[in-house]
């Protein structure tokens, strides 16, 4: 009886010391299955440090992107800054040339017209010679002659003459009861006179003429004292 309560005291500590093993080794494997969790968690595992590397790649080539097109984008505006000015430097010269030719063509009319006026003045001057002869030669004509065909034939001539002159800016100018203006009348002599005043023209020697408000030949005019 007594070796067969030994022999089961001794299976009992067998039994026991193989259950404490495996106990030991299930505590082991709880606390790595444990730790396991919690890296996944925390995401401090083996598969947290790839996921970690490719954010970092993707930033990187975001960043990469937004420079090149950061850099595209300043290219194109200083391209652009270029334009605008040649366009407005282009602008400019067009401008001044405009104005130029504008300038050219104004001093052109201005000497085209200046020309006209001395040629017109050259030949007006040579006609009232012409004038001046008519009226004198007409003057003469007593008063029984002039229903004569010659006579007036010469005084339709004269008319006809004293009209074109007129529809071309051609006047005469007044003398006789105007006062002496000597931008217009070419005072040779004094005379004394009761229908008149001082400075008055009394009378007019020979008639003047304008040509567009420009004087072609002064008339030449007696003045009260």
């Amino acid at each position: 009886m007594a070796e067969q309560e030994m022999q089961n005291g001794q299976m009992t500590e067998d039994e026991q010391s193989k259950a404490a093993e495996t106990d030991s080794e299930v505590r082991t494997e709880d606390a790595e299955v444990t730790g396991e969790t919690e890296a996944a968690a925390d995401g401090s595992g083996t598969d947290g440090e790839p996921e970690a590397e490719e954010a970092g790649e993707e930033k990187g080539k975001a960043s990469w992107a937004e420079r090149r097109a950061a850099k595209k984008q300043e290219k194109k505006d200083k391209k652009e800054e270029q334009f605008k000015e040649q366009i407005t430097q282009l602008e400019d010269r067009v401008k001044r040339q405009l104005a130029e030719f504008e300038n050219f063509r104004n001093r052109t009319e201005k000497e085209k017209s200046a020309m006209f006026e001395t040629g017109a003045k050259s030949v007006i001057e040579k006609i009232l010679p012409v004038i001046d002869n008519f009226e004198r030669g007409l003057a003469t004509v007593p008063e029984e002659q002039k229903e004569d065909p010659f006579v007036d034939g010469m005084n339709r001539i004269y008319k006809q003459l004293v009209t074109e002159l007129e529809n071309i800016g051609v006047k005469p100018i007044e003398a006789v009861g105007c006062e002496f203006d000597p931008n217009l009348h070419n005072a040779v002599m004094q005379v004394e006179s009761e229908e008149y005043e001082s400075g008055v023209v009394a009378q007019e020697l020979q008639k003047g003429y304008t040509y567009r408000d420009t004087v072609v030949r002064h008339s030449m005019v007696a003045v009260v004292q």
